[in-house]
């Protein structure tokens, strides 16, 4: 067994009962049905915290963020005011689950898109609580840094020059006492580009939330097949163009 990578295990059985509608779009959406959701935990409006009814996840405990009651949209649909409660609402269970003492990590991300992974249309986003993982292994500081796009409010925004993968990454980065509202809004607007500016085509993307003691780091990673280099051998590229996607950015939103 490899002392250096998480080894998690995966229950299939359960895995071939779960919903799917993000590949067949004709399939009921489990979280449009509200009525019938279990294990819910908190609510604020129609955004909805709840304990995941499919535990695929060997070893941990699974919990999903609906983002709201709508399905056929995203986060750049959103007004300002609802993205800042989705990310508050998210935030706040996160560091309720990394501060109750029953998990050694906690994993927050979304999943968007039939490239990203996920199985559900409808916006949402997830925690999962690991009883044991190394976190060391879970991501390195050097991948948050880039070319500075913004900074506003204690929270930076940039594009990576040390990509998880290769293209197209953004980072949001806040200081410990940096502007939520604003941390939000630079998601919404990183999200946003990804889905219009970045590739027309694109159609998926990842939201990935890190923490090293008491800082945070967002990243998000559009979507699309990966790199064999990266799937086989672990090769990430440097794009020659990340100057221009922070220049594009700048243009696009700040000025």
């Amino acid at each position: 067994m490899l002392a250096n990578i998480n080894l998690i295990k995966f229950d299939t059985d359960i895995g071939r009962t779960k919903p799917e509608n993000i590949i067949h779009v004709e399939n009921d959406c489990p979280f449009c049905d509200v009525e019938h959701l279990t294990n819910i935990i908190d609510t604020d409006g129609d955004i909805i915290f709840l304990k995941n009814k499919y535990n695929v996840v060997k070893g941990a405990d699974q919990f999903v963020l609906i983002e709201g009651r709508e399905c056929d949209v995203d986060m750049p649909d959103y007004t300002k005011e609802h993205m800042r409660r989705v990310i508050k609402l998210g935030l706040k269970h996160w560091r309720k689950l990394l501060d109750c003492g029953k998990y050694e990590e906690v994993l927050f991300f979304k999943n968007f898109g039939p490239m990203s992974g996920g199985t559900i249309r409808h916006p949402h986003m997830q925690l999962v609580g690991f009883f044991k993982l190394q976190s060391d292994l879970l991501f390195f500081p050097e991948e948050m840094q880039g070319i500075v796009i913004k900074k506003q409010n204690g929270v930076e925004m940039n594009i990576s020059n040390c990509p998880r993968i290769g293209f197209g990454e953004i980072n949001i980065v806040p200081q410990i006492d940096g502007n939520i509202d604003t941390f939000a809004d630079f998601i919404q607007i990183g999200v946003d580009y990804l889905t219009h500016y970045f590739r027309k085509n694109l159609t998926s993307y990842n939201i990935f939330f890190y923490h090293k003691e008491r800082q945070i780091y967002v990243k998000l990673i559009p979507r699309f097949a990966t790199s064999p280099y990266f799937v086989g051998y672990n090769i990430r590229f440097l794009p020659n163009n990340v100057e221009r996607i922070a220049e594009e950015i700048r243009q696009i939103y700040f000025n």
